[in-house]
């Protein structure tokens, strides 16, 4: 498969996974008390992190399809952002606060998400069709 075929993909993907985080995080910071009560020890800060991150997984996917090499900055960004809140959450666990173990496993599905269009973008963007 070749690079832009691969990157477009993942392109493609983190348009739709910031779409989705944008739904589930909508609903668990604004849903109903039930809904909020269902999803147990939130971490408020991770929480609104991904959240806000959704509408920039949208941003960067749209670049990246449209072959802009903003989208490759912001991917970076995006990975280096979730990595620093991955510490943070780890910090907060290793304190002794309350968390989901979904949590976990979430934030180690983003962090490797984000780290691979990173690498990926920026091995493809200065190929040809990107553009400033």
């Amino acid at each position: 498969m070749k690079p832009n075929r691969i990157l477009k993909g993942l392109a493609l993907a983190a348009v739709v996974f910031g779409l989705v985080t944008i739904v589930s995080g909508g609903r668990a910071l604004f849903g109903s008390t039930e809904v909020r009560a269902a999803l147990g020890h939130t971490v408020p800060f991770v929480l609104w992190f991904n959240f806000l991150a959704g509408f920039l997984y949208v941003l960067a996917g749209a670049g990246l399809l449209w072959g802009k090499r903003w989208g490759a900055h912001l991917s970076l960004l995006l990975a280096i952002a979730t990595l620093v809140v991955f510490a943070a959450f780890g910090i907060h666990v290793f304190g002794g606060g309350a968390y989901e173990t979904r949590t976990l496993g979430a934030m180690t599905l983003r962090s490797l998400f984000w780290v691979a269009v990173a690498v990926a973008s920026f091995r493809a963007k200065n190929a040809p069709g990107f553009q400033r």
